[in-house]
């Protein structure tokens, strides 16, 4: 009888069911000196390691991101610092407890030294990578100041400040403006954005945001003359921080639904289109015309983009956004223009039908949007120091002269003077639209000018 063969290795292997696989069992014996010594090596590391990643987190330096007018203000830079220092204090005592836990285990590495050294370290680690992502944000928000976006960036931030100044000095009163001013930077994407202060973000770990910031676009810091969106931004900020947020949608409803007698379903829709509607009113009284043909550059799209009611949105249709800032055009003693831009808009898009906009809304339309624009912008206010927002900032045909007188300077790469630097992107479009100057001609006179003023 032939002998049984053996069984091969490869059968022996596929015999064994993931189930009868056994973990290795734990190291038996004492550690050789060699091993010891390794042991001992990694143990202080891990202790230098997360010592001088914690560290590594360290304080922003005045001149770090340069030292021109583009760099981020020391207010700013302080505030950080402050800021993330409440992080560091934390990882500097996590860390020693992270040291003494490898020092025990040097001295006896056992297991149950070695694991408590582990999970300290697991721990301490995740609070480091938890204020290094906060310390990331900052430092990758303050180092576009060293690139080529530096003076353009500088420039949205002058205007902000402008927009600031300019309408604390027409409350009358004797409130400051806030220390901390909007903050700008550039981004990829379509929309500029605007993240207001106090305001939780995910970037900061759900931190409440230092202050305003304004993310723009890089492709629109290329057209000055379209940059109304700043104004825009900077408005929503405004409204926040006088603090208007809460009281512009109850007085909307309120007057929607009683002087309007409007249903109380479409007074609730204008009432939440509040925040985007007023930011328009802000910019147009802000910075003038430019205000509304920049947003008919944003919005004016397909039509199916652009008449399409959105139930539940929180910016107004597209459509009929740019007829509520024409209203207001109007109002400030701009009918001619504002009718011709209306005439325009309704020749891009002649038919709205049924389907685009509910006829219960589009027959209340005209009369409400009379009625919003006036609530925001034509009634006193407590925050506005018992005015209208239309006399803390003025803007009527004296203005418009001045955004002209800016535009013919600005194409000719003189200094605009005394303008306020909100008027800037109005003067900007007024030199395209004459076609005082080329489109690059005007964008550089415009930084050159605004960036280093």
């Amino acid at each position: 009888m032939a002998p049984t063969p053996a069984p091969t290795v490869a059968a022996a292997a596929g015999d064994r069911s993931p189930s009868s696989a056994q973990a290795k069992p734990p190291v038996q014996g004492s550690a050789t000196a060699s091993e010891q010594q390794l042991l001992d090596n990694w143990l202080n590391i891990q202790s230098i390691n997360l010592t001088r990643h914690a560290k590594s987190l360290r304080p922003f330096t005045k001149d770090e991101f340069g030292t021109g007018p583009a760099s981020p203000s020391e207010a700013h830079i302080e505030s950080v610092n402050r800021f993330i220092d409440k992080f560091r204090s934390n990882l500097v005592e996590m860390a020693r407890w992270v040291d003494a836990a490898a020092a025990a285990a040097r001295r006896e590495p056992t297991t149950e030294r070695l694991q408590v050294l582990l999970e300290r370290k697991q721990k301490a680690g995740n609070r480091v990578l938890h204020a290094e992502g906060i310390w990331d944000f900052y430092f990758d928000l303050f180092v576009q100041r060293l690139s080529t976006f530096g003076e353009r960036l500088r420039s949205v931030d002058r205007i902000c400040a402008n927009c600031y100044e300019d309408l604390y000095v027409g409350l009358g009163t004797a409130q400051p403006t806030p220390s901390l001013l909007p903050f700008s930077y550039a981004s990829s994407g379509f929309s500029p954005a605007t993240f207001r202060r106090g305001v939780p973000l995910r970037r900061l770990r759900h931190n409440p945001n230092l202050f305003p910031l304004i993310m723009l676009p890089q492709h629109r810091l290329d057209n000055v003359w379209a940059l109304s969106s700043i104004l825009h931004e900077v408005s929503h900020n405004l409204q926040a921080d006088i603090g208007l947020w809460e009281e512009i949608p109850a007085r909307v409803y309120q007057r929607l639904t009683t002087e309007g007698q409007l249903p109380a379903d479409i007074a609730q829709i204008w009432a939440q289109w509040h925040k985007e509607t007023m930011a328009d009113m802000f910019a147009l009284v802000l910075g003038g015309p430019a205000a509304v043909e920049s947003l008919m550059d944003v919005v004016g799209r397909s039509p199916t983009s652009t008449v399409q009611f959105i139930p539940g949105a929180v910016h107004p249709t597209p459509y009929l956004r740019v007829l509520i800032n024409l209203i207001l055009l109007r109002r400030l003693g701009f009918d001619k223009m504002g009718a011709d831009l209306t005439r325009v808009w309704q020749r891009l898009y002649p038919r709205i039908s049924v389907n685009d906009i509910p006829p219960r809304f589009m027959k209340t339309f005209q009369p409400a949007a009379e009625l919003v624009v006036d609530t925001m912008v034509f009634q006193p206010y407590r925050q506005f120091a018992n005015k209208s927002l239309a006399q803390v900032v003025k803007f009527g045909p004296a203005q418009m002269a001045m955004i002209e007188t800016a535009g013919r300077r600005l194409a000719a790469g003189q200094d605009p003077g005394t303008v306020p630097l909100r008027f800037m992107v109005s003067a900007a479009r007024f030199a395209l639209d004459k076609q005082l100057a080329t489109p690059q001609t005007i964008t550089d006179n415009f930084y050159r000018i605004l960036g280093r003023r």
